[in-house]
Formats: structure tokens, sequence, C-alpha cells
């Protein structure tokens, strides 16, 4: 459901096949990245503020 709330895809297109497993997984990893590259932003940016 990550793909619907982060507004990438509509709910529709999921559940008339317009998209499959392998779209999904494509916005899940690529949703991956953004949080882990967020993370490491956010914890180089403590450590430069200590």
């Amino acid at each position: 459901m990550r793909p619907v709330i982060k507004g990438m895809c509509k709910f529709e297109s999921l559940k008339n096949g317009e998209l499959d497993l392998v779209d999904i997984a494509f916005m899940n990893d690529a949703l991956d990245v953004v949080a882990d590259n967020e993370y490491l932003l956010n914890k180089e940016r403590e450590r430069k503020n200590k």
C-alpha cells in the first residue's frame, strides 16, 4: 500500500490488474531507497551538529 499512500499509483490500478507485482516491487524498492537516503542524511546531519 505504500505506493498508493505515497501517490505513486492509484488503488484502482492495483485492483484492476493495470499494475502487476513487478510494478509494485519496483515502487517499493524506490521508496526504500528514498527512506534509506533520508535516514543516512539525517544521521550525517546529527553527526555534524555534535
